[in-house]
């Protein structure tokens, strides 16, 4: 366009914001502007391109064809700025103090988040950690309109169109409480099926697992009596309970109160791995971050 030289960088910084979040209070909450500055940003920006850009709607604001052609353009080339402009910077975490979000379920806090923060917090003393569940379909959407910087999945959550790292790989094992009556060393399959089990279910309510699936092979079944959607009520409920679990090592590895016991069968197991989005893959600060936790785990 002839003049595209008087267009404002800020005015593409709230189209873009704009663009995601499809609502005026939203995107002046996340620019850190008042509404009525987001309305005359917009009137500036429908006045460039000689286009709406976003209409009203029955659950919201709705963008045009023509928004709908620059949303993704529009994301690259900020971030291919962003990326230029921070090329050359050095980032010293003893002096930031920056805000990351991290997206992890339970296990994840437990084994990554837990193991890196109390040297995390030495490191990056003014550095604040936002930590929230999040499922791996709303994981890249965050990411795009960077509100998520890191997430913690296994191998077959890792979405495609995200960087990724590879953290370690975890087995199960069977856990019972120290002194559990009918777990005194090794336990047979005919044992360990006779044991009153309890089960992680994310979805809830679930009582059929990877566990399931190995006994089902060899023609067995276990007795599942309890199914819950989190790694962390499991574990209290095997310190005060008879029940025993399937659990992945790392969650219950040093954990006085619980005992470890090989299964009588293989389960398979599965790879943790770190992704993140294509915008802060050359942040200074966002690359100190992997490299720590990486390093932590």
């Amino acid at each position: 366009m002839s003049n595209f030289g008087r267009l404002d960088l800020n005015l593409l910084l709230t189209l873009d914001v704009l663009l995601a979040e499809q609502n005026v209070t939203r995107t002046a909450q996340r620019r850190n502007l008042s509404q009525p500055s987001v309305s005359v940003q917009l009137a500036k920006l429908r006045e460039f391109f000689d286009d709406p850009l976003l209409l009203p709607g029955p659950r919201g604001m709705r963008p045009t064809a023509r928004a709908d052609e620059l949303r993704e353009p529009l994301r690259q080339a900020l971030a291919a700025l962003e990326n230029a402009i921070i090329a050359g910077e050095v980032f010293d975490p003893s002096k930031a103090n920056p805000t990351w979000t991290l997206g992890a379920a339970d296990y994840g806090e437990s084994t990554i988040v837990l193991p890196a923060l109390r040297a995390l917090r030495m490191a990056a003393p003014s550095a604040r950690l936002s930590i929230f569940e999040t499922s791996p379909a709303r994981i890249i959407r965050k990411m795009e309109q960077g509100e998520l910087d890191l997430a913690f999945h296994t191998s077959d959550a890792v979405i495609n169109g995200l960087h990724s790292r590879f953290l370690f790989a975890e087995r199960y094992v069977l856990v019972s409480r120290k002194g559990h009556p009918s777990v005194n060393g090794p336990v047979t399959l005919t044992e360990f099926c006779g044991l009153e089990h309890v089960m992680v279910s994310p979805d809830g309510g679930g009582f059929y697992g990877y566990t399931d699936t190995a006994l089902a092979a060899a023609g067995l079944t276990r007795r599942v009596v309890l199914s819950v959607p989190h790694f962390l009520f499991v574990l209290q409920v095997l310190m005060t309970t008879d029940l025993v679990a399937m659990l992945p090592e790392r969650l219950v590895r040093g954990n006085p109160a619980l005992q470890i016991t090989e299964a009588p069968l293989d389960v398979p197991g599965f790879d943790m791995f770190m992704v993140w989005h294509e915008r802060a893959h050359r942040d200074p600060a966002h690359q100190w971050l992997r490299e720590f936790i990486a390093d932590s785990v």
